[in-house]
């Protein structure tokens, strides 16, 4: 690297004065519209560039053992395969980490609370929270000062920030992180490659069949993970108020007061409404195969015992602390019903769901580690 040019992985040459040669491109496929972007941090490839270095950095974290990385892997669909995540400091957390894969339209942020809806407002969670502690940063400590005397971070701050104010500031860190994490767009399944005309011959006759039974009004998988994004509401350039959704399924019905165990009782932590208890994000479907295990709380492991639980209109745990007949929740949404399943619909389903791997977001090196 010469010290008058900054090659990025993105493809673009910037000079050292912080003029950009290509602003940033989306390059979205058909079906998938433009991601929305607040008007105080629009997107450029010199910020989601700095957003791809602070995302790997260990150094964001209070010991130097862990980075946004670290629960967000590229290889598992940027999830990290634990039933629930930990943080630098090895404190366990309440629930699993969702993928960041197509964050960019989402219409809320998180599991449960519904009030988080920026990219920007969601990085300080884990940066600054102490319940649980994630990063485990601490106002006034090192971190703002490391970035100051790293020559590769003055150089991306530059060139991300180039206006003449203070550079190296917490609001600046989180827009560009957001910024890289809003360019993480998974759009080359099988199943995209098929379903858009690209490739006839992407999917398998039984992803073909499980497919129909997604759709179908049978199950009516599509009703909370629908669009192109199989996921719940989404927002978009042009539709960006959109009512987030969240959905009690019969995963828990334990005695007492509250049908879920503590703490994870979905919106209710927030809204304190009985009828929310249980209530959580219905997350994309897409790279599911790779996110196991599953639910809020990682306490079903594969995606068969996942279609199992939503065939039977909620989950009977027979025994233990949580023993209870979840198809009977008072909250339960009216959509899990239930369904018949034979075991031949139960692989195609599977397979179906598979098909929305995308192998491409996995290896791409502009999504993984620059260090």
């Amino acid at each position: 690297m010469r010290s008058s040019v900054l090659v990025f992985a993105w493809g673009m040459v910037w000079s050292a004065a912080g003029v950009a040669q290509s602003d940033y491109v989306w390059n979205l496929p058909k079906g998938f519209p433009k991601p929305r972007v607040p008007a105080d941090n629009p997107m450029s490839a010199a910020k989601v560039e700095l957003g791809r270095y602070l995302f790997y950095d260990t150094r964001m974290s209070v010991n130097g053992r862990a980075s946004c990385a670290t629960c967000h892997k590229q290889e598992l669909a940027f999830t990290d395969g634990r039933p629930v995540s930990a943080g630098a400091t090895g404190e366990k957390h309440s629930r699993g980490a969702m993928s960041l894969v197509n964050i960019a339209y989402n219409a809320v942020l998180t599991w449960g609370n519904p009030q988080i809806k920026d990219l920007e407002q969601q990085a300080l969670v884990p940066m600054f929270g102490e319940h649980p502690v994630e990063l485990g940063l601490r106002e006034g400590d090192g971190f703002l000062p490391m970035l100051r005397s790293n020559t590769i971070y003055r150089k991306l701050f530059d060139l991300a920030f180039p206006e003449p104010a203070e550079r190296f500031t917490i609001a600046n860190v989180t827009k560009a992180i957001a910024s890289f994490e809003r360019s993480i767009i998974s759009d080359r399944s099988p199943w995209d490659r098929y379903h858009y005309g690209r490739e006839d011959g992407a999917v398998s006759d039984a992803a073909k069949r499980g497919e129909i039974l997604f759709f179908s009004q049978q199950l009516a998988c599509f009703r909370c993970h629908g669009g192109f994004n199989f996921s719940g509401a989404t927002v978009s350039e042009g539709h960006e108020v959109r009512h987030p959704e969240f959905h009690n399924t019969g995963l828990y019905n334990v005695p007492g007061a509250l049908s879920y165990p503590a703490p994870n009782l979905g919106i209710f932590e927030f809204t304190k409404d009985p009828k929310d208890v249980g209530k959580f994000k219905a997350p994309t479907l897409r790279n599911t195969a790779l996110t196991a295990p599953y639910m809020h709380d990682g306490s079903i492991a594969t995606l068969g015992e996942v279609l199992d639980h939503y065939a039977a209109g909620g989950r009977t745990l027979h025994s233990g602390p949580h023993a209870g007949i979840g198809h009977d929740n008072p909250n339960k949404d009216p959509l899990i019903g239930g369904f018949n399943m034979s075991g031949q619909e139960r692989n195609d389903l599977i397979e179906f769901l598979k098909s929305l791997t995308d192998e491409g977001v996995l290896q791409d090196r502009r999504f993984a580690n620059p260090w």
